[in-house]
């Protein structure tokens, strides 16, 4: 059975203060904020996602306080869009995916665990995550539970990080360069790479 886990699940309780991506690549891609493997994630695309999560902070009753707190969100999203495609790869890579039962119960688990819908959201918007964007974190951290499970935590630490250098990231230096070893900033005191089942505070964030 997978470990119960608060909202910020992948990647968010560690992004919040990320000033820039670091590591190698330089590789020039006209129209994208960063190519992993095949896989292109436009300029485009990234500012979709910031914009999206830009409007519910403004819509929020925290709302200010929310938009002071994530100035660096362009390079927080990209981070975490990164990250997904990693861990979706190196799921689909030892046969681990998840169903949309699965995510299903996922998502009601959290949201009795937070309060609710709104509590759910709110969370995760605290985190830079829009409303819209909380089934793919929280699918991606069912991946991480599931390789766990399968590798072990060990194991599955690996895997993540052989994934993420036999993809070859390169960043737009707009936005920075990747650390393959880390996946995030150099700044941040621990690496996307930590135990997936440590969990998050419990009180909003």
């Amino acid at each position: 059975m997978i470990r119960r886990r608060t909202a910020l699940s992948v990647s968010a309780a560690g992004l919040l203060a990320v000033p820039l991506l670091t590591g190698c690549g330089s590789t020039p891609h006209p129209g994208a904020a960063a190519v992993v493997g095949k896989d292109r994630i436009t300029v485009a695309q990234l500012q979709n996602q910031v914009e999206d999560v830009r409007k519910a902070q403004r819509s929020s009753p925290q709302g200010r306080q929310l938009l002071a707190g994530s100035a660096r969100l362009s390079q927080d999203t990209l981070v975490r869009l990164i990250q997904y495609r990693v861990i979706e790869a190196a799921g689909r890579d030892n046969g681990v995916d998840v169903t949309r039962r699965e995510l299903q119960e996922r998502r009601e688990e959290v949201e009795k665990l937070l309060g609710g819908p709104t509590a759910v959201d709110s969370r995760f918007l605290a985190a830079g995550i829009a409303p819209d964007q909380v089934d793919q974190e929280l699918s991606a951290g069912l991946v991480r539970a599931k390789l766990e499970k399968k590798l072990g935590q060990a194991r599955a630490v690996d895997e993540l990080m052989k994934t993420s250098e036999a993809l070859r990231v390169d960043v737009n230096p707009r936005y920075g360069t990747w650390d393959a070893k880390r996946g995030t900033a150099r700044t941040v005191q621990e690496p996307w790479l930590r135990p997936a089942g440590q969990p998050a505070p419990e009180q909003p964030a």
